[in-house]
């Protein structure tokens, strides 16, 4: 137990967008995560930080993800199998996906099975993942004050143009499991104005682990990349922020954009052009997540996202850390989250 009044045997219940049905979140490494945060913060400062370093992180991915007796010990093939990955949806035959690190790194026919709507306004998903919507409108009921990250830090303090940018703007946390499909894809059309790397920590984005460790979405490495959607052929709202953030057994983040399927990836540079819907970059396993910024009053998010938010009767253990309503609802990579004003 913390001082936040929450365990990590608390369940953590999402809405299943497509159904609308109530789905308690089975979570891996759940104990691991308990003792990291719980035990070892507090009784070794020293092992706490080496635990959320790039060393460790890179072993324990390999131990996990790489060796057949890591995912047994961790339980990695029978939690894919109970939380029902669709290997039919790879492009790669199965029989090819042999460790648990092809199966987080899979590709899939997007193109088929993750279809995205054709109106020019909407933004997509990035991301097969739970998804919250927020603002940084102090006027909004979407108002959440640095509860998952400080707006400074994660954009970078010395990065004056973009933070005026998006001062007052709305923001989407999308958290990505480890049985998720791990390419991250463009929500929006538009040319790269920036992209930069931010170093940082490797905390887990286990819920535990946020309520327990302050605004770790901003304390952890990323990459920061800002799209001009105001140019021609865009998607007309202004400049989207698209945060990729490592997390605990996340070796690193991939930038592989590729304009047809997965065809000819290039790393994504100032100037480029990026497509709505394509494949933009690839998490090097485990659970992660993604953020987009949006400049203020450029966008609405979709309605029943916002009505998920505020369900009482759902148990989250955002809920029980910050005190009010804040549900989750889980989203397919290229479905639409939010349409512009």
């Amino acid at each position: 137990m913390t001082d936040y009044g929450i365990s990590c045997t608390m369940s953590h219940q999402y809405i299943e967008r497509v159904s609308g049905e109530v789905r308690t979140e089975r979570f891996f490494c759940d104990r691991l995560i308990n003792i990291i945060y719980s035990d070892v913060r507090e009784r070794s400062p020293v092992l706490y930080q080496a635990l959320i370093s790039s060393r460790i992180t890179g072993i324990l991915a390999f131990i996990n993800y790489n060796l057949p007796l890591g995912a047994r010990l961790t339980g990695g093939q029978n939690l894919l199998n109970e939380l029902g990955v669709d290997l039919n949806e790879c492009v790669e035959p199965v029989s090819r996906l042999n460790t648990a690190r092809k199966i987080f790194e899979r590709q899939i026919k997007y193109w088929q099975c993750r279809p995205m709507p054709e109106d020019d306004a909407v933004v997509v998903s990035p991301a097969d993942a739970k998804m919250l919507a927020g603002s940084l409108a102090r006027d909004t009921l979407l108002f959440i004050k640095e509860k998952f990250f400080s707006f400074e830090d994660l954009l970078g303090a010395d990065r004056t143009d973009w933070l005026k940018a998006f001062e007052g703007g709305d923001f989407a946390v999308f958290r990505l499991t480890p049985e998720k499909y791990h390419y991250n894809h463009v929500p929006v059309t538009g040319t790269v104005a920036d992209i930069y790397e931010i170093p940082g920590y490797y905390h887990s984005c286990n819920p535990y682990a946020v309520i327990s460790e302050v605004t770790p979405y901003s304390r952890n490495k990323r990459v920061i990349t800002v799209i001009n959607t105001d140019v021609e052929g865009g998607s007309s709202i202004g400049l989207v922020v698209m945060i990729e953030i490592v997390a605990l057994m996340i070796g690193g983040i991939s930038q592989c954009y590729s304009e047809r399927r997965y065809d000819d990836p290039v790393p994504v540079k100032p100037h480029m052009q990026l497509i709505k819907g394509q494949p933009k970059s690839l998490y090097l396993p485990g659970s992660s997540v993604d953020v987009l910024l949006f400049q203020k009053n450029r966008i609405t998010f979709d309605a029943d996202i916002v009505a998920n938010l505020h369900r009482h009767e759902v148990q989250s253990r955002f809920v029980s850390g910050f005190q009010k309503p804040l549900i989750e609802t889980e989203v397919s990579v290229r479905s639409s989250v939010a349409r512009r004003k």
